[in-house]
């Protein structure tokens, strides 16, 4: 029970950290690619916000 509701906590944690991070410090993004990034950290939230740290984050 404790493990389920961990992974779920961490799991939202990375799909707000993924959408927030697409809209507010990646303005050179194009809405698609915004969108596509949304879409993906709702469906995989941890998956997603590995693969976005290592490919989609521009500094």
């Amino acid at each position: 029970m404790l493990g389920s509701t961990l992974i779920g906590l961490i799991a939202l944690v990375c799909a707000i950290w993924v959408i927030y991070d697409v809209f507010t410090n990646n303005k050179k993004l194009k809405t698609g690619t915004k969108i596509l990034w949304t879409v993906l950290a709702i469906l995989f939230s941890i998956i997603t916000a590995i693969v976005y740290y290592f490919v989609g984050k521009k500094k």
